[in-house]
Order: structure tokens, then C-alpha cells, then sequence
């Protein structure tokens, strides 16, 4: 287990709860104003995965880098067949599955605690998504390549735009927190994408983020 990913894992156990207060709202009136004007792409890009993702009933689903489980618990209600939800946060882990059990959706999620590339499953997805996670992953060549062999249909992702007003605020903030993350412009996202073998993909930017669907042909 390298550097980077410990220091990733101990950042996301203690966040896990003021990131999942985006979706939530839990906070007071003034922080959920802030989250409206600047995290409103945060938002779009879930309505566009979810989307992406149809048709979503009888088909199986794996979220990479699941968090609190959004999408992945959206999925299942959506009548998704099944979907797995990795992440490498033991904390992001364990509210999917008090989530999940609270929400009966036990029989349809799965939630396992580990990163893509140790993930060794004995099944393909139809889906895969990956959103929010490009953000955090110094070297996202192996984990697009390894998505490649996971997927039937397609993948959708997230990519946080490079040289933006927001993407130096971020990288400082982040860091002081000993968090590292990556941003990316639309021509190295392309060129990644190639040389996992992705060939058909397609863009939308979103805000500060481009949201890509690769097809697995």
C-alpha cells in the first residue's frame, strides 16, 4: 500500500461525513447556499450519470469509488439487477451498507472496501461508473484500462476540468487537508482513453468537470 493511497484512505474516513452533507443538505442555510452556487455541477453530473446509466433495469452496475452510495443505492431503487460499490474509505463503506439495509436494498447492493485494481471479480457489468474519482488518482492509466475489461456496455466518468478559477482553490484547500487531487484538460483525457482502448467516447462539460461516456467496443 503506497503513500498516496494511505494518505487518501485516512482523508476520505475523516470526510465522509461533511461530503455526503453535499447531497444531503445537512447543514445550516448559508452552507447549502454556497453548495447551490459553486457545487451546482456536482449536481448536474449526477442527473447526467444517472441518465447515462439507462436503461438501468436487470442489468448489473459496479460504482467505482462509491462514497456514501448515491448513485449506487439510486441505481438499485431504479431496478437495477445488481450493483457493487467499492471505495477504499472503511467509513464510506459502512454507511453504504447502514444505507442499504435501512433502505432494504440489501438483496440488490453489494459494498466492499477496496480499490479497482485489487478488485478481482468473477462477473462483467453492463455499466461502470466512475465519478468523482479521476479527481483523486495520480495515475489513472491502469484503473481506465482495468475498467475496460469489467465493462459490456459502457463506462461513465468524471473528470475535474485543469485551469479553472475553482481547480487552484481546490488544490490548495485540498491540500492543507493532505489531499492530493488532479485535474485534467479534454485533450490528456483523451489521449488516456486511447491508450486504455476505449475508441468510442463522448464528452459534455459540465461546469468545472467534463462527464465522458466510453462505450466498450
Amino acid at each position: 500500500m503506497n503513500e498516496e493511497f494511505i494518505k487518501q484512505k485516512k482523508f476520505w474516513n475523516r470526510e465522509a461525513k461533511n461530503f455526503d452533507s453535499i447531497y444531503s443538505h445537512e447543514k445550516n442555510k448559508i452552507k447549502n447556499l454556497l453548495d447551490s452556487i459553486f457545487r451546482w455541477d456536482m449536481y448536474k453530473r449526477y442527473e447526467y450519470a444517472m441518465e447515462a446509466s439507462k436503461p438501468i433495469s436487470n442489468r448489473m452496475f459496479l460504482d467505482v469509488g462509491c462514497g456514501t452510495g448515491l448513485y449506487s443505492l439510486s441505481l438499485a431503487k431504479d431496478n437495477a439487477q445488481k450493483v457493487v460499490g467499492i471505495d477504499i474509505s472503511e467509513t464510506m463503506i459502512k454507511i453504504c451498507q447502514n444505507r442499504a439495509n435501512q433502505e432494504g436494498l440489501n438483496g440488490k447492493c453489494l459494498f466492499i472496501q477496496t480499490d479497482l485494481i485489487n478488485y478481482m471479480p468473477v462477473e462483467k457489468f453492463d455499466v461502470c461508473i466512475g465519478i468523482g474519482l479521476f479527481d483523486y488518482i495520480k495515475e489513472p492509466l491502469p484503473v481506465l484500462a482495468k475498467m475496460k475489461t469489467l465493462i459490456r456496455d459502457k463506462a461513465i466518468m468524471s473528470f475535474p476540468r485543469a485551469k479553472t478559477w475553482r481547480s487552484v482553490l481546490r488544490m490548495l484547500r485540498l491540500a492543507l487537508k493532505g489531499c492530493n487531487v488532479y485535474f485534467y484538460t479534454k485533450t490528456s483525457i483523451e489521449n488516456l482513453l486511447k491508450k486504455a482502448g476505449f475508441k468510442k467516447y463522448d464528452f459534455k462539460k459540465i461546469g468545472q468537470l467534463y462527464c465522458v461516456i466510453v462505450n466498450s467496443s
